[in-house]
C-alpha cells in the first residue's frame, strides 16, 4: 500500500506542475508597463512646464528629459515583448486538451503497471539471487522422485507390438543368463530406452560401467547421465545424473555431451553465468551434427547477455577428426581409398586445432592420421610442437611418442568409441545377440534392424546410423537392401565429403561397395 501512496503522490505533484505551466496566463505584465509609459509621458510634460516657469534651468531640464525618455523607451520595449509572447500563446481549448492528455498518460501508466507490473516483488540483490539458486540446486528432486513425477505426467504408454515384446523378453533372458556380457547389456540398455523402460535402460548402462571398472570411458558415463535425464522426464538434471556427467568430465574435460547437460542444469537453477561458460565450451568441441548443437545455438546469445557478455559471437562447430574406428577401417583399404577417406577428416581436425587448439587426444589423432597418410615430415613437425606443449606432462608425452612411432599406413590402437546417443543396433551388437537358437536370434535381429532402417528412411539420421544400418543389413544377409540403403545415404549426404568417405568405408567393410 505504501508503494501506491508514494506513486500517487509523485504523480499528483507532476500533474500539478504541468497544469500550472499549461494554464498559467501569459502577458500579465502588459498593463503595468503601459501604466509606466503614461507616467513617463506625464513627467516629460511637467519638465516642460517647469522649464517655461523658470523652475528648472535649460541644462537641468535637458538632463531630466534624457533620463525620462530612456525609461520610457525601456517600458515601451517591455510592452512590445509582452505583446509578442501573448500573441504566441496556445488557445485555451488546446491547453485544456494537452492537460487532459497528460492526465490520460499518467492514468494509463498506472493501468499498465497494475496489469503487467510486479507490485510487491521484493528487491533481488545478487547475493540473494545466488542464495536462491543454491537452494534450488540443493533441493532438487531425487532421481526416484523425478521419475515418479515424469511417469505421472507421461500418460499411457504406447502399445508395443507383440513381436517386439517377445524379442525383448528373449533378450532379457539371454542377458540374465550371461550377466557379465557387456555387448548384450549394451543392446539391452538401448532397446529398453527405446521402449520407454527408462529405469531398466539406465540400470543396464550402470551395470556396463561397473563391469568395465577403471576402463569405463567418458562416453560411458555421459551416456548414463543422458539416460537418467530421459528417465526424469527430460526436464531435470538430477544429482545422480550430474554425478555421471561430472565423472565424464573428469575422464575427458572436453566431452561435449557432459558439458551440454551440466550447462542445462545450471540454467535450470538460475545460474546463467555458469551455464553460458559450459555451453560455450560445449559448442567449441561439438560437431555440427551433434543433437545438442541447435539447442545451444538458439539460446547461447541470451545466456551471454545474462552472463554479462555484451560482445559475444558464438563459435561455429567444427567437424571432428578421425576416430579410432575410422582409422581402423582405413587400414584395411587400398592406399587410394584410405587417403580419400582420411584426408578430409585430417583437414577438419587440423583446421579446428589451428583455430582453437586441441586436447592430447586431438594431437594424438592428428599425428597418427598424418602417419597413416604417409606424411612423415609433417607428422614429425606437429609431434615436435606437441612435445613442447606437453613437456611437463609425462603421460601425455608418452602418448605423443607412441603416435609419432606409428608405422606408415597403420593406426595406433585406441579404445573403441562409445555408441552415440540412443542408437540402433550395430553390426557387432547384431552378431553378439547371444547364444539363442538360430531362429530366435534371426527374428530378434531382423526386427531391430527393420526398425532402424524404417526410421532412417522416414526421418533421416546421422551418418553413423546410416553406416550401422548398412553393416547390419549385410550381417543378416540382406545385401540388396544394404545396397539400396547405401545409395539413399549417398544421396542424403551428397554434399558432405567426410560423410561420403565414412559411407564408402562402411560399404567396403560390409562388402556392398560398388
Amino acid at each position: 500500500m505504501l508503494f501506491w501512496i508514494i506513486c500517487a503522490t509523485l504523480v499528483a505533484a507532476i500533474a500539478f506542475a504541468l497544469a500550472i505551466t499549461l494554464l498559467r496566463p501569459r502577458g500579465a505584465e502588459v498593463p503595468a508597463a503601459v501604466q509606466d509609459m503614461q507616467v513617463y509621458r506625464t513627467q516629460l510634460a511637467e519638465v516642460e512646464k517647469d522649464l517655461a516657469a523658470g523652475v528648472l534651468s535649460p541644462e537641468e531640464a535637458s538632463r531630466a528629459k534624457i533620463e525620462i525618455s530612456r525609461r520610457l523607451l525601456e517600458a515601451d520595449r517591455a510592452v512590445q515583448t509582452a505583446q509578442a509572447q501573448a500573441s504566441g500563446q496556445a488557445p485555451r481549448g488546446l491547453t485544456v486538451a494537452m492537460a487532459a492528455g497528460v492526465v490520460a498518460m499518467l492514468a494509463g501508466a498506472f493501468f499498465l503497471y497494475d496489469r503487467i507490473g510486479a507490485n510487491g516483488l521484493p528487491d533481488a540483490p545478487m547475493a540473494k539471487r545466488i542464495a536462491a539458486a543454491n537452494e534450488s540446486y540443493t533441493n532438487r528432486p531425487s532421481q526416484e522422485e523425478a521419475e515418479k513425477m515424469a511417469l505421472a505426467a507421461r500418460g499411457p504408454v504406447p502399445d508395443i507390438p507383440q513381436e517386439y515384446q517377445e524379442l525383448m523378453d528373449r533378450l532379457r533372458q539371454a542377458v540374465q543368463a550371461r550377466p557379465n556380457d557387456i555387448r548384450g547389456l549394451d543392446l539391452l540398455a538401448v532397446n529398453e530406452m527405446n521402449m520407454g523402460n527408462y529405469r531398466a535402460g539406465w540400470e543396464a548402462q550402470r551395470r556396463i560401467i561397473a563391469l568395465k571398472g577403471a576402463a569405463a570411458t567418458a562416453e560411458d558415463y555421459a551416456r548414463l547421465g543422458e539416460f537418467l535425464f530421459v528417465a526424469a522426464g527430460q526436464q531435470l538434471v538430477t544429482a545422480e545424473a550430474e554425478a555421471a556427467f561430472a565423472t565424464a568430465l573428469e575422464k575427458d574435460r572436453t566431452n561435449p555431451q557432459a558439458l551440454f547437460y551440466l550447462g542445462l542444469m545450471m540454467g535450470q537453477n538460475q545460474r546463467p553465468d555458469r551455464a553460458f561458460r559450459l555451453w560455450d565450451a560445449a559448442l567449441r568441441v561439438s560437431a555440427p551434427e551433434d543433437p545438442w548443437v541447435p539447442i545451444i545455438v538458439q539460446n547461447i546469445d541470451a545466456l551471454a547477455w545474462l552472463a554479462g557478455e555484451d560482445d559475444y559471437t558464438a563459435p561455429m562447430p567444427v567437424p571432428r577428426g578421425p576416430s579410432a574406428e575410422d582409422l581402423a577401417a582405413a587400414a584395411d583399404m587400398s592406399p587410394a581409398d584410405r587417403a580419400q577417406m582420411v584426408r578430409g577428416m585430417v583437414a577438419a581436425l587440423n583446421a579446428r586445432m589451428a583455430n582453437e587448439g586441441g586436447t592430447i587426444d586431438d594431437w594424438e589423432k592428428l599425428i597418427s592420421s598424418l602417419r597413416l597418410l604417409g606424411e612423415a615430415e609433417r607428422a614429425e613437425a606437429i609431434a615436435g610442437e606437441a612435445r613442447e606443449k606437453f613437456a611437463n606432462r609425462p603421460d601425455d608425452l608418452e602418448r605423443i611418442e607412441a603416435a609419432a612411432a606409428t608405422p606408415l599406413g597403420e593406426t595406433v590402437e585406441q579404445a573403441a568409441p562409445a555408441a552415440p546417443m540412443m542408437p540402433g543396433p550395430s553390426a557387432e551388437q547384431v552378431q553378439a545377440a547371444g547364444e539363442m537358437s538360430v531362429a530366435d536370434r534371426q527374428a530378434m535381429i531382423e526386427g531391430m534392424v527393420e526398425r532402424l532402417v524404417t526410421r532412417l528412411k522416414d526421418e533421416g539420421g546421422s551418418v553413423d546410423e546410416w553406416t550401422r544400418a548398412i553393416g547390419a543389413l549385410s550381417t543378416i544377409g540382406k545385401m540388396d537392401e544394404a545396397q539400396k540403403m547405401l545409395e539413399k545415404a549417398r544421396a542424403t549426404f551428397a554434399e558432405d565429403t567426410q560423410a561420403l568417405a565414412a559411407l564408402d568405408a562402411a560399404a567396403k567393410a560390409a562388402g556392398v561397395a560398388q
